[in-house]
């Protein structure tokens, strides 16, 4: 019994009586005064945090990020100062729409998020497992989530509200196109690659920007479940996604993902035929080749899940000198959301967590609120300019800003050539996919799009038949037979 360690309430007094409750006699009713008692049950209920509102259902790991090639000349993030510089890092992959309970090979986007841990603070790219998203401007986010949750009423998610705020928004046609194929459905975290998807900005030292848009393609090579195989996984195992790649890491056969990255100038930006800053657009890789950075390895399971992954707090804003954002309007409202979201799950010093913690130096004026750790600041002044600390601003980190005097800043146009939802899902379609893959996404979405129900059912299914058709006729046209929809194809053609 020496080794053993005693058994102790919260503020270290140990104690005994831990199974049974201390009562008035043997069968007598429980007595207040059962402080361990009362100490258990009350730390019980409040065990769990608000929920993510997306995102909820995940897996993390710990790793390494390992700089293979220079791109110093582009960036004057101290990451990326030299060949052979390595920084421990942290991911966590998700499912968007479902509850923490729901099952991991859901048909839905892959969150793909990553915390670098450098010298130069701590930086996040949040993106997902495509490179292109629903929507092109944050203020229709609430609408759009509302659409992937469960309706007011009857509490069960719904296709047709799905599919009436798709047909509604033609932006939305690239990602769904990726959404209803087998990409829909991938096989687990380890088999599916990563991308900041928006576009992001490099800064060199010369205080010169290139914007850039981050690749990280699965050395795994990519695996996806077929619409059926997902669904019976689903029944099976929901927690597939979780198992394999927690599975994989501990018997030592650690994932890996390499990190490219495609850069444009500033005038390519000015005269590229689409906004470059439009999340539902890629980069052509023949017009702006893959340029290979670095390497991802993930090679430990956190001890704890809900410490390490649950308390995790990832932010586009999180970003260190030398990388910065861009004028995508979906990345601009992601900046504050994000940060925000997670005051209000964790607490405003969430950053002191494990996890979140930058393992370098932190100086600032911030202090006290819920949790609170003096362990950076102890008895720092907590106001700046003050005569007593030694922490000054570093003009050397002066920040790269946009020349904003002749902008119209209160604007709600969109640029004009915003409104081609239909080329690069054509492409997509014709370019991108084996006719094998085409099968499938049209398989796919007849069995979706066919249970949209309730009296809005034809103009619904309609109006999305005319973006396929738009996109491609022969997509169109196979959607449509799939569907039982009788067209024209007279019309059709005279239409074109």
């Amino acid at each position: 019994m020496e080794n053993k360690k005693k058994l102790t309430n919260s503020v270290g007094s140990p104690y005994y009586e831990h199974q049974d409750s201390q009562t008035v006699g043997p069968r007598g009713p429980v007595l207040l005064q059962d402080f361990v008692l009362q100490e258990n049950l009350a730390h019980f209920v409040r065990e769990r945090i608000p929920e993510r509102i997306v995102h909820a259902k995940g897996s993390g790991a710990y790793g390494t990020f390992t700089v293979t090639h220079d791109i110093s000349h582009l960036t004057r993030a101290k990451l990326f100062s030299q060949v052979g510089n390595s920084c421990r890092m942290f991911a966590r992959f998700s499912t968007v729409g479902g509850e923490m309970g729901s099952a991991d090979t859901e048909r839905d986007p892959r969150g793909f998020a990553l915390k670098f841990y450098t010298e130069d603070g701590n930086w996040d790219l949040v993106g997902n497992n495509t490179p292109v998203f629903f929507i092109k401007d944050a203020k229709k986010f609430p609408d759009f989530i509302h659409t992937q949750k469960r309706l007011p009423k009857s509490h069960l998610k719904s296709k047709t509200a799905m599919w009436d705020f798709w047909s509604l928004n033609p932006e939305s046609l690239h990602q769904v196109m990726i959404l209803m194929s087998d990409r829909g459905t991938p096989h687990g975290y380890r088999h599916m690659h990563g991308f900041g998807s928006h576009t992001f900005a490099m800064i060199n030292d010369k205080n010169e920007r290139t914007w850039v848009k981050f690749h990280f393609i699965t050395q795994q090579g990519i695996k996806n479940f077929s619409d059926a195989d997902a669904t019976k996984m689903k029944g099976e195992n929901p927690d597939f996604a979780q198992e394999d790649l927690v599975n994989a890491i501990e018997k030592g056969d650690f994932p890996k993902w390499k990190l490219f990255i495609q850069t444009m100038t500033e005038q390519q930006a000015k005269e590229w035929r689409w906004n470059p800053f439009d999340v539902t657009k890629v980069w052509f890789h023949d017009e702006f080749p893959m340029i290979e950075v670095g390497v991802m390895e993930l090679n430990e399971v956190p001890r704890n899940y809900f410490v390490h992954v649950e308390q995790a707090a990832f932010a586009p804003s999180h970003l260190v000198d030398g990388i910065s954002f861009s004028p995508d309007k979906m990345l601009q409202g992601r900046l504050f959301s994000y940060a925000d979201a997670h005051r209000y799950r964790l607490g405003v010093n969430s950053h002191q967590l494990a996890v979140n913690k930058c393992p370098f130096a932190v100086n600032n004026f911030q202090r006290d609120g819920y949790m609170a750790d003096d362990s950076d600041y102890g008895d720092k002044p907590n106001y700046y300019p003050n005569s007593f600390s030694d922490v000054e601003p570093d003009k050397a980190y002066q920040s790269f800003e946009y020349d904003v005097e002749n902008t119209h800043v209160a604007n709600y146009d969109r640029n004009q050539n915003d409104d081609d939802h239909y080329t690069q899902p054509g492409l997509l379609y014709t370019k991108a996919m084996k006719p094998e893959d085409r099968t499938a996404l049209v398989n796919n979405i007849v069995g979706h799009l066919g249970a949209v129900d309730g009296p809005k059912r034809d103009e619904i299914i309609n109006r999305q038949l005319c973006h396929f058709f738009r996109a491609n006729i022969e997509l169109g046209m196979r959607v449509a037979q799939g569907l039982g929809v009788n067209i024209d194809a007279n019309a059709l053609n005279h239409s074109k």
